[in-house]
């Protein structure tokens, strides 16, 4: 994704983002902008959904926070959505994932 030609809060959430989940590389962040401002829209690898929602929520709110005050600061009204996994890519979890998974918990 070319970021050159991204918003400043774009580019801050993408960062943010990468920089917290397991599976950087799934990251996805699509924009749309309408009457109501600028809706992003985040999707990540079903197993880092727990990394950025975080505990009651209090990831994804530390992050909305931060989004909404760099789009203040760039003259735009920001939200944020995460976009759930559909039933599929809840179930396309391999047991090398499963292994990998334990492997690294273990390790910390």
């Amino acid at each position: 994704m070319a970021n050159n030609n991204l918003p400043p809060y774009q580019k801050l959430l993408e960062e943010i983002l990468r920089s917290l989940v397991n599976n950087p590389e799934s990251v996805q962040i699509n924009r749309k902008i309408d009457e109501m401002g600028v809706l992003l829209t985040i999707k990540v690898h079903p197993q880092d959904m727990g990394i950025i929602i975080g505990r009651k929520g209090s990831t994804l709110n530390a992050i909305k926070h931060l989004i909404k005050a760099v789009g203040i600061k760039n003259h735009a009204r920001v939200n944020i959505r995460v976009e759930e996994p559909s039933f599929i890519e809840k179930s396309t979890l391999t047991s090398e994932d499963v292994i990998k998974n334990l492997k690294e918990k273990l390790n910390e």
